[in-house]
């Protein structure tokens, strides 16, 4: 957030009690030379008190420094032209107004605060001491306004610094939400097109047995329990550090995902080429997964009662190859969200260093993957 917008964060104990410190130390040494000066000469005495006075009362309105920046700075300046130990608020004062507001009140004050310097230097006659203390004082003044300015600049970097991590965090959070919605997409969109498929059997077929009409039923029920866990477990991640929980599915459940598909009456030939699959990094074989599910999933919805065509080859320093084909009835619609699914799959296996191209060849769609597996 922008200090000059009025809003500051909090001074801890230590750095409030330096300012007054700071205050202080000006005070002090004016305070000494009045004594000295009172010493010799008693009558000054009542000049003494007020200028004392005149600095606890800048002493004083440095407590709203902060909330009141321009006000209080140009209220201690104007105490300068009557008191040397005002000196000490009115420059942590002006510092304060420099560090958070810029030069639109900045110029009026520091003006302010060199006339009235100049009204106490000449106040007793233009002299060489005078002018040697006015432009002392000027010099000051100047070195106090690079300072705030070097301190603003300082504090502006960090607040930058701090809201550029602030967005990573957030970029990251979002990316991290992003991945396990195409997670809750590509587990849940798999188990829901199965159960329509099941159920659209029961609902259409009038040749089914007590026995098959049991299994079809049972298939169901683990269609829709699996389907619960597995919302269950993505919701989990949502609710705790948003890190995907383990295990997730690899190439190795490939062959439980067909023999599901199969099951619910997906027609199905798969040919498996791949060699040395041990050696198959982890991370790519769950991308291996998602994406046959997902290819799997778009052939029900869009080409029901079709067959598909998997085919899975690579090797260790070629890349992973997958390639899914299924006809294309004529006047298919996409239906909701027809196009989301392929979205998806590209997003993953871009985000994998993969390549994927789709298209429609002779009356069949067919979809090319290839992933990255290094030797």
């Amino acid at each position: 957030m922008n200090d000059r917008s009025g809003h500051q964060p909090p001074l801890d104990r230590w750095g409030s009690a330096l300012r007054y410190l700071l205050a202080l130390a000006p005070m002090l040494f004016y305070g000494v030379v009045w004594a000295w000066v009172v010493g010799h000469d008693p009558a000054r005495l009542p000049h003494a008190l007020l200028d004392v006075a005149l600095g606890l009362l800048g002493l004083v309105l440095m407590r709203w420094r902060r909330r009141w920046p321009w006000q209080i700075a140009a209220a201690t300046a104007l105490l300068t032209a009557l008191s040397t130990t005002a000196t000490g608020p009115a420059q942590v004062a002006y510092v304060s107004l420099c560090t958070h507001r810029g030069w639109r009140q900045i110029v009026p004050v520091a003006v302010l605060f060199w006339v009235c310097l100049g009204l106490y230097s000449v106040a007793g006659g233009i002299t060489q001491q005078g002018m040697v203390s006015l432009v002392t004082g000027t010099a000051i003044l100047g070195g106090l306004t690079v300072f705030g300015l070097y301190l603003r600049s300082q504090r502006d970097a960090t607040l930058a610094a701090e809201q550029a991590e602030l967005q990573r965090i957030e970029q990251a959070k979002l990316a991290e939400r992003t991945k396990i919605a195409q997670e809750m997409h590509d587990a849940l969109a798999h188990r829901m097109s199965l159960l329509a498929m099941l159920a659209g059997g029961l609902a259409y077929r009038v040749d089914l047995g007590p026995e098959e009409t049991r299994e079809t039923a049972r298939a169901i029920q683990e269609n829709a329990h699996q389907s619960l866990n597995e919302l269950r477990t993505v919701l989990g991640t949502l609710r705790s550090d948003g890190a995907l929980a383990a295990p997730q599915p690899t190439l190795a459940d490939l062959d439980e995902l067909f023999h599901e598909v199969r099951t619910a009456g997906q027609k199905l030939q798969v040919t498996d080429s791949i060699e040395r699959r041990d050696r198959l990094p982890s991370q790519t074989g769950r991308n291996a997964y998602r994406i046959v599910q997902e290819a799997l999933t778009n052939a029900r919805k869009h080409a029901p009662g079709s067959g598909v065509t998997v085919e899975l080859g690579g090797s260790p320093g070629d890349a992973l190859r997958i390639h899914v084909a299924n006809p294309t009835p004529y006047g298919a619609s996409s239906g909701p969200g027809g196009k989301l699914g392929l979205v998806g799959l590209a997003e993953r296996v871009r985000m994998a260093g993969g390549t994927i191209a789709h298209a429609q060849q002779d009356g069949r769609f067919v979809l090319d993957v290839r992933l990255p597996w290094e030797a």
